[in-house]
């Protein structure tokens, strides 16, 4: 059995992402519709549960068990005013990401920007699906993306390296946003790395949903003028978000008492 594991140890990234596909496309089963409703929100948060409490069995029960140097990152809950900072850093990350992702792709091609607009109906279906986005589907993303497919390796190389490789196929599962996806799985593995415990990717990964649904409000009430490219996905903020994001930024820094363990 030992020598089995040995050799499936190299696979992990690819069956963890073999694995969080198939749990996402069970989850977003009752979402197929056309029109989105609160029944099928509700199935589909009851399904993402059960897929959570799924994952962590697993990792708990077996991986733990047939990688030992899992144990190495931890899945007990950090302090809460660490995760509390954590979120308040991703509108700053989320920012930087977007102009880093337009500086880049405006060297291979021009970038069509128009101002973003949100009907009230559109807000709604953006709110009503916010709760499973910033709520549910970080942590059994980061979970699978992260925690089961970089806890068994011991080398902190080896962990960057599957860091690149997961970022790359996250991406490429997003399609039209692969240069933000892959940036962002960059970022959440690097901060698992750092810190060995999994909330805090999910907290970094829950506020960058949150920071995309709060923009969505911002731009339909009217406050100010995101600009926001459809191939890549691009939002780049105007100069009152960059100015809030780097408050709520330093907030957030006096908040994080301890990343690395």
């Amino acid at each position: 059995m030992c020598k089995l594991f040995r050799l499936l140890k190299p696979l992990m990234p690819l069956l963890a992402t073999a694995y969080a596909v198939a749990l996402i496309y069970v989850t977003s089963m009752p979402l197929e519709g056309d029109v989105q409703t609160f029944s099928s929100e509700l199935m589909s948060w009851v399904i993402t549960l059960a897929g959570i409490g799924l994952t962590l069995f697993i990792l708990i029960r077996f991986e733990q068990k047939w990688f030992p140097e899992t144990r190495q990152f931890s899945l007990k809950l950090p302090k809460l005013s660490s995760l509390a900072g954590l979120m308040l850093l991703a509108p700053l990350c989320l920012t930087i990401e977007g102009y880093v992702v337009y500086g880049l792709t405006s060297i291979v091609h021009t970038v069509q920007l128009e101002p973003l607009t949100y009907t009230a109906s559109e807000l709604r279906e953006d709110l009503l699906s916010s709760v499973h986005a910033v709520l549910l589907a970080p942590v059994l993303e980061e979970l699978c993306f992260r925690q089961m497919a970089i806890s068994p390796f011991c080398r902190r190389r080896t962990q960057i390296v599957v860091c690149v490789v997961i970022a790359i196929l996250f991406g490429m599962l997003h399609v039209r946003n692969f240069p933000g996806a892959f940036f962002s799985a960059m970022l959440y593995g690097l901060v698992f790395i750092l810190s060995r415990n999994i909330w805090y990717g999910v907290a970094l990964h829950a506020g960058h949903n949150l920071t995309a649904v709060l923009l969505a409000v911002y731009c339909w009430l009217g406050l100010g003028d995101i600009q926001m490219a459809k191939t890549p996905i691009i939002f780049l903020s105007d100069a009152k978000v960059i100015v809030g994001s780097v408050i709520l930024a330093g907030i957030g820094l006096s908040l994080i008492k301890k990343l690395t363990p």
